[in-house]
């Protein structure tokens, strides 16, 4: 008797992005790609886990987990202008937890494109947020580093918490990471008394380090509008940043693991206000089920704004798919763009990746139809996957064939 061939109602399919920059949220990526799903296999079951990595959406994630709440704060952006932002009190756990997004404060997306010069953008509205939060009475503050439009190595932010930068005359420094050149005395009198009496945790990118040829001038600096001559005086301003971290606490910084997360934010978290960094990843997972649904899935889809060689030093596509694989799942990653060295994903528990992008458009344009065109993109590859399944049920024809 022939045995009857699977149909596509028995396929679960776990959908676990990121957010797209600028564009996407990662809870309206899942969206999109789940509909992109069901236009093609409308009897398939999908699982829905929007993924949090300390940027763009750390907070709400962690929220919604939780049963919190989100507090919603005015503070000064990363170009001296007023924005709205937040912090999020997490429900159910105890101590009194406030998650701060740095990218809330001091994202790219609140940097005007014709305003995206690192030299002068400032952590100054973190350090804002961490003090409403310790208004609130946190007990313990978890940041979130990720999609950052500084490279000030949390100097405004810890500005912002009453520390004292000062140059060789003893006046304050200014906003932005060009202003760490003239950097020469960190005075730490008149911080906030209260950073000693709370736990204060960040989740960070466990690859991105402060200096040296991986540093985070170098290696995200041009994508926060840097060029490369000022790539090297942000360089030169964090070599500096480090001198004087070293000689405030007697501790080297420049390639600590995490240093240089969200512009080097990390290093000012960790050396000047006394916080602990961790792959973000082993925060986020104490709060998200991801191991948990990938046990119920026959297909993992992933996606993130730009898939290349960066991707597997702690990206979300790479982390799931690490995950997903040691169960022997395949996984898919779509992508808004395919950077330079993107094939290397394959290596790394990525099985097929694909650009949502089918013709050529501007960046705005892309932004624009981001959500229609990631769809599409789901659509397409459930229509090869469904080809695939097809071909899996007809071994005995492909023999005859060849």
């Amino acid at each position: 008797m022939k045995t009857p061939a699977p149909h596509a109602a028995a396929l679960t399919v776990l959908i676990a992005p990121s957010g797209f920059k600028e564009s996407l949220s990662a809870e309206e990526a899942a969206d999109r790609i789940a509909e992109g799903v069901t236009d093609t296999m409308p009897g398939a079951r999908v699982i829905k886990l929007p993924m949090a990595d300390g940027g763009e959406g750390f907070t709400q994630a962690l929220v919604n987990a939780t049963g919190g709440r989100v507090c919603p704060v005015a503070v000064t952006g990363p170009v001296g202008q007023p924005v709205q932002a937040f912090f999020g009190l997490l429900g159910g756990r105890s101590p009194r937890t406030a998650v701060v997004e740095m990218a809330a404060a001091a994202g790219l997306r609140l940097v005007p494109r014709d305003q995206r010069n690192p030299m002068r953008t400032t952590s100054y509205g973190v350090g804002q947020l961490i003090r409403a939060a310790l208004d609130a009475g946190a007990q313990r503050v978890l940041l979130g580093c990720g999609d950052s439009g500084i490279n000030d190595g949390g100097a405004g932010m810890v500005q912002a918490l009453g520390a004292k930068l000062l140059d060789a005359q003893g006046q304050e420094l200014g906003a932005g990471g060009g202003e760490l050149l003239r950097l020469h005395r960190i005075d730490l009198s008149g911080l906030d008394p209260r950073l000693a009496r709370v736990q204060l945790d960040a989740a960070v990118n466990w690859h991105n380090v402060l200096l040296g040829p991986r540093g985070v001038a170098r290696v995200f600096g041009p994508q926060k509008g840097a060029t490369p001559e000022q790539v090297v005086l942000l360089e030169q301003a964090l070599e500096n940043w480090a001198a004087c971290l070293q000689r405030t606490t007697g501790s080297a910084w420049g390639t600590q693991p995490g240093s240089g997360a969200s512009g080097g934010l990390g290093s000012g978290f960790a050396a000047l206000l006394g916080g602990q960094l961790h792959p973000r990843f082993d925060i986020v997972m104490q709060y998200l089920e991801l191991d948990r649904l990938i046990a119920q899935a026959d297909l993992v889809i992933t996606a993130e704004g730009s898939l290349d060689d960066q991707t597997p030093f702690g990206k979300v596509p790479a982390e799931v798919a690490s995950r997903a694989k040691k169960r022997g799942l395949p996984v898919i990653a779509l992508t808004g763009t395919l950077g330079h060295g993107a094939e290397i994903n394959l290596k790394h528990g990525i099985d097929a990746f694909a650009s949502m992008l089918s013709r050529p458009c501007t960046l705005d344009q892309a932004i624009a139809d981001a959500g229609k065109l990631l769809r599409r993109s789901a659509a397409d590859m459930l229509r090869m996957v469904s080809v695939g399944m097809k071909l899996g049920r007809a071994p005995r024809r492909l023999a005859l064939a060849r």
